[in-house]
């Protein structure tokens, strides 16, 4: 890997072309080279394929690869991780045992499969359980075997009520957690939130508040309310419970309101109604959390992802009036989306919305 400046920048230019090309082959080599001319694992694993794969997911929000060029970068990664895993050293183990997971229902598993390699690298005993594990199977697990920690992943922010939960559960069996990923926050406010024992924003920082140890919790079991009082409302459990209804309705709504809408075919339909649960969902887990921006920064992001592929941005306001008629008699979520709609037609303060 001679002729670059920087040997790093150069193989994940390599590794990047490669996996956007379906070339696992060629993928495999670039991480085994780069190890050869001495490239430490971990800094191949975080700074090459943990950039690579977020590379990738930044292409697939802006329209530059398909969904399916996507899983296929992310699973080429994934066996390449492997491959790495097996052309490095054996660490002798002993610095503890972590299991490390992804919350149920999260299905983003790289970087959770990144973390348990940079920890055996640095010589813990890791149970890696990949993705999506219910939380009554990783309980068990734990009775079984007795970890120092459980480190919990996950990408997706509408997954923080099962995070919570799980976070309750581990606790209550006596195992801290330490938690991680994008549906955290940035600075971690939602491990807050959820009184997770530790956080962090990235895999070396995880391991190194491993290695210094995390004390065994204190707390009893939790119920949510405990740690957030304003769940006492329902609103959540409600709008969570009636999330079919509610897309029904407003797809229903939107076909009046949008013209372009009466020629869609099944599949226009379908995936008109996909991306209005998911606009439902995150204003269920923004009702959850009681912080409004997880709901805005998701509809900022989702205007963006639409314009990338040509879709109008006036489809948004009518899907929050629409919720905002059918949640009427549900008071925070109603000033949640009057706040949202008048910020997105240019007010700010909400001016006008219904008391």
């Amino acid at each position: 890997m001679s002729g670059h400046p920087d040997p790093v920048v150069r193989c994940t230019a390599l590794l990047r072309d490669a996996v956007l090309r379906g070339d696992e082959y060629t993928a495999v080599d670039v991480v085994v080279d780069a190890l050869h001319d001495g490239i430490d694992a971990e800094t191949v694993l975080l700074e090459v394929i943990g950039v690579v794969q977020a590379s990738v997911g930044e292409d697939w929000a802006a329209n530059r690869i398909s969904v399916a060029q996507e899983h296929a970068a992310t699973a080429i990664n994934d066996r390449v991780i492997g491959t790495l895993a097996l052309s490095t050293p054996r660490s002798p183990g002993g610095r503890g045992r972590i299991t490390v997971a992804c919350v149920d229902g999260e299905w983003h598993a790289l970087p959770a499969r990144l973390l348990a390699e940079v920890l055996r690298l640095r010589g813990f005993d890791v149970d890696y359980l990949g993705a999506q594990v219910p939380s009554a199977h990783l309980i068990t697990h734990l009775h079984r075997t007795g970890p120092d920690a459980v480190a919990l992943s996950s990408s997706i922010a509408t997954r923080l009520p099962t995070a919570h939960a799980t976070i309750s559960a581990c606790q209550a069996a006596g195992v801290p957690v330490i938690v991680g990923g994008a549906a955290f926050g940035p600075d971690g406010r939602y491990a807050r939130l959820l009184a997770a024992d530790a956080w962090a924003p990235d895999a070396r920082a995880a391991a190194e508040t491993l290695a210094g140890g995390l004390p065994v919790p204190a707390r009893p079991h939790a119920q949510p309310t405990d740690d957030l009082p304003h769940l006492s409302d329902q609103e959540f459990t409600l709008v969570d419970r009636n999330a079919p209804g509610l897309v029904a309705a407003v797809v229903e709504g939107l076909s009046g309101r949008i013209p372009e809408m009466a020629h869609y075919d099944d599949a226009q339909l379908l995936r008109t109604a996909e991306d209005v649960r998911h606009i439902v969902d995150f204003l269920a887990v923004a009702l959850y959390t009681g912080d409004p921006e997880l709901f805005t920064g998701f509809l900022d992001w989702t205007a963006s992802v639409l314009s990338a592929r040509s879709v109008p941005p006036h489809v948004l306001p009518p899907v929050l009036d629409l919720l905002g008629e059918e949640l009427r008699d549900f008071p925070r979520a109603s000033d949640l989306l009057a706040v949202t709609a008048a910020a997105r037609d240019g007010d700010p303060h909400g001016a006008g919305r219904p008391a």
